[in-house]
């Protein structure tokens, strides 16, 4: 999770405002495509990117830690894409804020640090004050991580899910939606 979040938020920022900076998003701007059509494009290669990044942590844990996975890979498979997607949302909600490269990443970073401290990674949940417990739910690797942790190491199914799963789903359309939005202003 703190793999495919790195990846998803820092690189997909950083892209797109490189690619502002060199002019090349200018262009796919002039031509028929709509934002969202754009932004899909855009996020595509990274929701690849993600999965072989799952596969390789999930095969390396299972061959190497010999860590079972007891639940469905199916249902880990289909329930990342929400975190992908919401972490991708996110890299570009910062790409549209962000004015340079610089400013990207360090944005990125910014999301980074209380995403590994607050999200039940390092400490768990219920150890942190009451505030801080209420803050780190608004990371969305806290919710993938009781996915991650709940299929793989206790087999539960899509059911006792629920909750995270739609949490997750809040966040890919809130961060893809402003991101849409924010990006169809500077269009104009």
């Amino acid at each position: 999770g703190i793999i495919v979040t790195m990846t998803m938020v820092i690189i997909t920022a950083v892209a797109i405002v490189r690619e502002r900076e060199r002019g090349t998003l200018e262009q796919l701007i002039v031509t028929p495509l709509r934002p969202y059509e754009l932004m899909l494009g855009k996020i595509i290669p990274y929701i690849a990117l993600g999965y072989i990044q799952i596969t390789v942590a999930l095969l390396v844990g299972a061959l190497f830690f010999q860590v079972p996975i007891r639940g469905s890979l199916l249902e880990l498979y289909l329930l990342t894409l929400f975190f992908i997607t919401a972490s991708l949302g996110l890299g570009l909600m910062i790409s549209n804020i962000a004015k340079n490269q610089m400013q990207a990443f360090q944005m990125s970073f910014f999301v980074m640090l209380p995403s590994i401290l607050l999200s039940g990674f390092m400490f768990p949940r219920e150890a942190m004050p009451r505030i801080i417990y209420y803050i780190s739910d608004i990371i969305p690797l806290t919710y993938y991580l009781d996915i991650i942790r709940g299929i793989v190491l206790k087999g539960i199914g899509f059911q006792y899910l629920l909750g995270q799963v739609a949490a997750l789903l809040v966040f890919s359309l809130l961060f893809l939606g402003i991101s849409t939005l924010k990006f169809k202003k500077k269009i104009a």
